[in-house]
């Protein structure tokens, strides 16, 4: 029996070490890890979900002050972007997963409706034609784009200055 009780008294000790080590070798909590809610449309390709600004990932839509034409008249084609991603996340869940870095000192972030694995946010706006897929930072989306192009979807209506040739000095 006494054989038994230090033996015991080590698997202790060694148990108790055992959660500490582990806890202190766990990368610490960072950006990467999911943004879950509901959200609030800043723009058409921002959102803001508990306080936090997401710019989502691999797209840009026109600014809420943007005009473009269609048959020789002006209209708000970025109101309408904003209108058209608000549609698409009114009264859903929002999860976001984090990229790499930030932009404009937002979060960026591929954002899904319905869990990790539900439809793609940015896919939906460059489907439907209210933004572009954002080639300095990823291709991904320009199957869509190529399809709400030939759909003559949103934007492509009518003729529209590129967001980000449009955006810088104002």
């Amino acid at each position: 029996m006494s054989r038994f009780l230090p033996r015991r008294a080590r698997l202790f000790s060694i148990l108790l070490v055992l959660p500490v080590s582990s806890m202190a070798s766990a990368p610490p909590a960072a950006a990467a890890e999911a943004i879950v809610g509901k959200a609030r449309v800043i723009g058409g390709d921002i959102i803001e979900i508990d306080r936090q600004q997401i710019r989502l990932f691999g797209i840009d839509a026109p600014a809420t002050a943007q005009t473009c034409t269609a048959a020789g008249r002006a209209w708000s084609c970025g109101q309408n972007a904003d209108f058209a991603l608000s549609a698409i996340v009114e009264r859903q869940w929002v999860y976001c997963a984090p990229k790499p870095g930030t932009l404009d000192g937002r979060v960026l972030a591929v954002c899904r409706l319905a869990g990790g694995n539900g439809p793609d946010i940015g896919a939906a706006m460059v489907r439907q034609g209210w933004a572009l897929a954002y080639r300095p930072q990823s291709n991904v989306y320009a199957p869509e784009e190529q399809a709400a192009r030939r759909a003559k979807a949103g934007l492509w209506v009518g003729e529209f200055t590129l967001p980000w040739e449009w955006r810088p000095g104002r």
